[in-house]
């Protein structure tokens, strides 16, 4: 009796008479998968475009970067081995027309770019231009058109140059990809850079190399340019090409997949509920099976076959779904990401298959353990239940879906040390949550008796044997919390965040002022009515050695202490500290002091890289070095918008050091052409409007947080596949009751009302436990995070519980239509 064909029979035949009660599964598990493939295609989508359009994202096979101009022998070297080259400048600054400015991104080419890829540019006829700008003109993106309302053919002020504008650029090979930009794109012959008078002392200017050719070439210019890279210098390949926004995928990837898997995990409350409501009715088929002789292992696999059978059915739905809402993410991301995406590959479709069927394994298998202990004496004694004691299989079958649980997890962390930060943040968030949510429960159940019958009644059902009330809670409170941090903690932060800068905040700020041009610059901030402001020096040096240790040589915390240290700094002298910096550690010098080697250092870059009183640092500046002591440490407050440097010397030393300066200042609306007039007189300097970056800023995390929102919308549905397993676990159970209630007198509406209460009552618990982790989850991210204060928002505590009672409500009384409608003669018989 014991065979695997008569087994598959068996299992087939019972799910054609029993499929609707494993309904909830397959749901469940299709909502599941269906939000770890839509991320998962996506991703995958994003990262093939990137490998594919890699020489187009750079623009060439291989290219060498650096800060200041390269070195002749590098396209010596290049010319000698065969290689194709060109040459490109890119920096920030300003463009006029008349009273109007725009900060833009400047890029300078010589003839023959991009080596790799497409430069569409069109004319005002419409006709595409091949090669690269004439002298004299030059070509632009869209947004610099239409933000200083220009034509073709109408002229620009660049630097000391006025250039004619001759043409649009459609796409442009190397730029593709980014998400954060300055402005938009100028693009200039190289020929001309040097007349703009733009490239003089502190322009912060990247010059780049481009290549192509022969892949042994390329590796006989990479093994030349090894030994020789500096500090500010940097080779990248197709293989390293647009590193920043791979890593952020990389990251978005791992968070957006933790997202996709909590609604997974939700989804497997819901598998849990119906496997063990399917268990539940089938106990006296596995008795009778008992007494026919099937052994246990037997029972098992039949029925684990079913559930498998199913399984596999929601895994495609949930694939077929998952490739579906997929296409719904770049359209949330239109703008920021530029990259050509391919078609979806079927891995992500296959993992997330398989990924479905093991947690249908890992929530499914638990409660089918309870058929191997219920006795062949139920075919006569239906009372008799399984016994309820923990064996060894049992104990073997719970700890393998825990690690299974666990290592899913981890997997989609993609980080060790992040998926134990994970699991543990997790368990904890649900320990917390189910102890609110019991002592919740025994709330409501205390005002039972307050009420009509309907209400009484509904109440009381929270309280029913097997109804699941405190994971239902867990489910639909984390899911409500997901939507409550999108929808009002980003919300509460970025008010808070504002509500700190003060009004008059600077919104401008002027950097790459010549030392000779600060007291002209004062001047003509006060032709014009306005407060000078107050001019820094700012000199760039290279961090090279840490109490003698060589930075080379040292091994960081993490990237980005390595990142910090590695950078160049932008060193200062001020004779006393600003009003918006607090001495935390050691004293401030005084007048007595001044050409003293000393360094007061942000403290919060002390942390980073682990600087105490006493520690000296070594810089580099020019092809000079001294050693400096950090005497003090300073905590600055960023959000002020001032002018403010990591580290600070007094005054002295740096004076002999080669310098530029910077400042800010606050613009008021009414002043808008203020700015034009102050580069016309200072070409050479660069105005960033603070409030644009800040718009920009607020515009990613507001697409990046619809993307979240979309694939945390997955965890509500599975809240609700949640909600519906446990009506269908005890939907036997509820039709009995209102044949009872209905057989002593009670009318439909008292058990409409009796339901909308109960769920009703879920939905305001569900509702309190979301609104008490937005405020944890605010206060945290607030005082920890963004060092913000925290401010109590009311409305959470108003929203969620509202919103959670009357949606769950409203699903519950519609999910049990047929229960209340059903004829209680048709019940008692």
């Amino acid at each position: 009796m014991s065979s695997p064909a008569l087994s598959l029979r068996l299992a087939l035949r019972q799910l054609r008479s029993g499929w609707r009660d494993l309904l909830g599964l397959v749901l469940a598990l299709a909502i599941g998968v269906a939000a770890l493939v839509a991320v998962s295609a996506f991703t995958d989508r994003v990262a093939r475009g990137l490998a594919r359009d890699a020489g187009a994202l750079l623009g060439a096979d291989l290219v060498l970067s650096a800060g200041r101009p390269l070195a002749p022998e590098f396209a010596d070297r290049a010319r000698q081995l065969g290689l194709q080259s060109v040459r490109t400048v890119d920096f920030p600054s300003m463009v006029l027309v008349g009273e109007r400015d725009r900060l833009t991104e400047v890029k300078a080419v010589s003839p023959g770019f991009p080596l790799r890829g497409r430069l569409q540019v069109r004319d005002a006829a419409g006709r595409a231009l091949t090669g690269i700008p004439a002298p004299g003109t030059v070509w632009v993106e869209p947004d610099l058109l239409n933000q200083l309302r220009l034509s073709l053919g109408d002229g620009i002020e660049l630097g000391d140059r006025r250039m004619r504008l001759a043409g649009v650029i459609i796409n442009e090979p190397s730029r593709g990809g980014g998400i954060f930009t300055l402005g938009p794109r100028v693009m200039l012959n190289l020929q001309d850079l040097a007349s703009t008078g733009l490239l003089g002392f502190g322009s912060r200017a990247r010059y780049r190399l481009l290549l192509a050719g022969p892949p042994q070439a390329l590796e006989g210019f990479r093994s030349f340019v090894q030994p020789r890279l500096e500090r500010d210098m940097r080779l990248e390949d197709v293989q390293s090409a647009r590193p920043e926004l791979r890593i952020t995928l990389s990251r978005a990837q791992n968070f957006l997949g933790l997202a996709a898997l909590t609604a997974l995990l939700l989804s497997g409350i819901a598998i849990a509920t119906t496997v063990r409501s399917f268990v539940s009715h089938r106990l006296d088929a596995v008795a009778i099976l008992r007494c026919l002789g099937a052994s246990t292992g037997w029972i098992l696999s039949t029925f684990l076959l079913q559930i498998l059978l199913l399984g596999v059915l929601g895994g495609l739905a949930g694939v077929a779904l998952g490739y579906l809402f997929q296409a719904v993410l770049p359209q949330l991301l239109a703008g920021l990401l530029e990259v050509s995406l391919p078609v979806p590959g079927l891995r992500p479709g296959l993992i997330g298959l398989l990924t479905g069927l093991a947690s249908v394994i890992i929530f499914a298998l638990p409660p089918l353990l309870r058929m191997r202990r219920v006795p062949a004496l139920r075919v006569l004694r239906r009372d008799l239940e399984s016994s309820g004691r923990l064996d060894l299989p049992s104990l073997v079958v719970y700890s393998l879906s825990a690690t299974l649980l666990a290592g899913l997890v981890l997997w989609q962390a993609g980080d060790l040390r992040l998926g134990l930060y994970v699991l543990a943040g997790m368990l904890a968030t649900l320990l917390l949550l189910a102890i609110a949510g019991r002592l919740l429960l025994r709330l409501i159940l205390s005002l039972r008796l307050l009420g009509g019958i309907g209400a009484r009644f509904g109440l009381a059902n929270l309280a029913r044997p097997g109804n699941q009330s405190v994971a239902q809670m867990l489910a639909f409170g984390v899911a409500l919390l997901a939507l409550l941090s999108i929808s009002v903690v980003q919300r509460d932060l970025l008010a808070a965040w504002s509500h700190r800068v003060p009004a008059d905040a600077p919104n401008r700020f002027v950097i790459n002022l010549m030392p000779d041009q600060v007291r002209a610059f004062g001047d003509y901030f006060r032709e014009h009515d306005l407060p000078a402001p107050k001019a820094y020096p700012m000199v760039r040096a290279r961090l090279i050695a840490i109490d003698g240790r060589p930075v080379s040589q040292m091994h960081f915390k993490d990237q980005r202490a390595e990142g910090l240290a590695k950078r160049e700094f932008n060193l200062s002298s001020a004779l006393r500290p600003q009003a918006d910096n607090v001495i935390t550690a050691g004293r401030w010098w005084g007048p007595q002091d001044r050409q003293r080697l000393w360094l007061s250092v942000e403290e919060g870059l002390a942390n980073t890289l682990g600087l105490r009183l006493g520690d000296t640092m070594t810089y580099d500046v020019a092809g000079q070095s001294f050693t400096a002591k950090v005497v003090n440490l300073r905590r600055v407050n960023w959000d002020s918008f001032h002018v403010n440097f990591f580290v600070v010397m007094p005054p002295g030393y740096l004076d002999r050091m080669p310098s530029t300066y910077v400042s800010s200042f606050y613009l008021p609306p009414e002043k808008e052409n203020f700015s034009a007039g102050l580069v016309a007189r200072f070409p050479n300097a660069s105005v960033l409007d603070v409030e644009a970056i800040v718009h920009q800023v607020q515009d990613i995390l507001g697409r990046v947080s619809q993307v979240v929102g979309f694939v945390f919308l997955f965890s509500l549905a599975a809240g609700v596949v949640v909600l519906f397993a446990a009506i269908q676990s005890s939907q036997w159970q509820r039709r009995r009751d209102a044949a009872l209630l209905r057989t002593l007198g009670a009318k439909s509406a008292h058990l409409r009302l009796a339901s909308f209460t109960e769920f009703a009552a879920i939905g305001f618990a569900s509702g309190l436990i979301a609104a008490l982790g937005a405020t944890l989850l605010t206060a945290i991210l607030s005082r920890e995070v963004f060092d913000l204060p925290f401010s109590l928002n009311p409305w959470i505590w108003l929203l969620g519980p509202a919103l959670g009672a009357l949606g769950i409500g409203l699903m519950g009384l519609w999910a049990l239509r047929r229960v209340i409608a059903t004829p209680p003669l048709q019940i008692l018989r």
